[in-house]
């Protein structure tokens, strides 16, 4: 029987991967420090509503992959403690799906802050 839905309990396990990445990946922790003070930067640019949440979703959504990708290398490692070359394909795509997500803030950024640059 699957356990009833509790969302305080659902916001605990939520919490305890957050602070699982924080103690056990140095990239999560690299992200956040380059992260946070864009989000700051985001309430000064002179932008609209909805440019500002796209900068802001960017960001967010590069965290969300590299929890992604954390949680497949674990499940790799668990599973597979020796060298696999499907181990391996797993991995590397982990890893393309956090540089997809970076390249894709990126450009979120750069086109926004071109158009507000070009606007003003």
């Amino acid at each position: 029987m699957k356990p009833k839905y509790h969302f305080y309990n659902n916001t605990l396990y939520a919490l305890s991967g957050i602070k699982a990445m924080w103690r056990s990946e140095k990239s999560f922790r690299i992200e956040i420090f380059i992260i946070t003070p864009l989000f700051i930067v985001i309430w000064f640019l002179p932008l609209g509503a909805l440019e500002q949440i796209v900068l802001g979703v960017s960001l967010l959504f590069i965290l969300a992959m590299e929890c992604l990708n954390s949680a497949i290398e674990a499940c790799v490692d668990l599973v597979s403690p020796d060298f696999h070359p499907l181990a391996k394909i797993a991995k590397d795509c982990g890893s393309a799906a956090v540089f997809i997500a970076i390249s894709s803030a990126v450009l979120c950024w750069g086109v926004i802050l071109f158009r507000a640059v070009s606007n003003a």
